[in-house]
């Protein structure tokens, strides 16, 4: 793990605003004491879930999106530290291991021009080099029978998180997909939009399900690729179940879980799928915030849930005077997940 960023005490401290009478997960939640070795110390706590950040936007900027999902990392631990340590959810459950070092990354990154198809291939190999520490982290998280929490990024590290639990658990895994976009487009260099297929031609995404598809936003090429693997990778849209009411929510949770049960799966969350969130591809129409955390709840109390991870949030793209509501939606479905699993924990 040479380019992980520990979580100190020192920096939880920073973000925990103390009150008297109050016990928040900041004062609760487990850091590295220095010195330690990483592997020894995950294997040997109790704690069962393990938060890690990836602050960037290199695969955003790759897929011609709007950069700013590295700044979500920073709001969500912030909100995460200052919820209330109580007998619904314990802080003491969560290893905080701290943010995957994509400094170098994002450095390289920020004069590019995706219009340029040289810029384009650069953003397109530093993408590579981040899904490289990725896997390796999210691996070593599994392999000592934790459960990852990523929070940050573009859906570019979908592809380490599939790669780094398949490689743990040593075999391919499924993926559940909350998500407007299939990020399935065609394997054309890494960026955001095709972590998912990447994964799956290289053989560590056995099965996929995309919840929520945006029927505007899906190109015929996508839609033909998807046609043609359906035993493989299935699908529902937004527009057929909340605008033309085809569909049934909660029947489209049921259908979707039997699709992945079998096998170890990873959650996936898109924040762009839903309405007015500051995110790298904003929309004016989606699921609600409360149908998004059902969602987590269904598929985190499966036994066969892996990790989950939230991304493409930029609180940096909105209004400054809500920056922080990004990190606290994703503090509830940091929660909701953990709460979803006292009775498998």
């Amino acid at each position: 793990m040479e380019r992980l960023i520990p979580f100190s005490i020192t920096d939880l401290a920073k973000v925990t605003n103390h009150r008297s009478g109050e016990v928040k997960f900041g004062e609760k939640m487990i850091t590295f004491p220095k010195g330690e070795n990483y592997i020894d110390f995950l294997k040997n706590s109790e704690a069962k879930y393990v938060i890690l950040g990836i602050p960037e936007d290199v695969g955003i900027r790759a897929n011609f999106g709007r950069p700013g999902a590295a700044s979500a990392w920073k709001s969500a631990i912030s909100s995460i530290a200052n919820i209330q340590h109580n007998r619904f959810c314990k802080g003491s459950q969560i290893i905080v291991l701290g943010t995957i070092d994509v400094s170098e990354e994002m450095e390289q990154a920020k004069d590019l021009d995706f219009h340029k198809t040289a810029d384009r291939k650069l953003l397109s190999e530093l993408v590579h080099k981040i899904d490289k520490e990725v896997v390796h982290i999210i691996s070593c998280i599994i392999k000592c029978d934790k459960i990852p929490i990523i929070i940050g990024g573009g859906h570019n590290n979908a592809y380490g998180n599939i790669k780094g639990a398949a490689l743990g658990l040593g075999k391919p895994i499924n993926a559940i997909n909350f998500d407007a976009h299939s990020d399935f487009r065609i394997l054309e260099g890494r960026h955001s939009g095709n972590g998912f297929s990447y994964a799956y031609e290289d053989g560590f995404l056995k099965k996929y399900f995309i919840f929520g598809l945006h029927e505007n936003y899906t190109s015929k090429n996508v839609l033909d690729i998807l046609k043609k693997i359906e035993d493989r990778v299935c699908f529902n849209t937004y527009d057929e179940i909340k605008v033309r009411q085809q569909k049934n929510f909660q029947q489209e949770l049921n259908t979707a879980l039997d699709f992945i049960k079998n096998d170890a799966y990873g959650i996936e969350i898109d924040l762009d799928s839903l309405p007015n969130i500051a995110s790298s591809a904003m929309t004016m129409s989606g699921f609600s915030v409360e149908e998004l955390r059902q969602f987590v709840y269904f598929f985190g109390k499966h036994k066969n849930a892996s990790y989950m991870h939230i991304c493409e949030g930029a609180p940096e793209l909105g209004e400054e005077k809500n920056n922080h509501l990004i990190g606290k939606l994703i503090g509830y479905l940091v929660t909701d997940f953990i709460k979803s699993r006292r009775e498998l924990v």
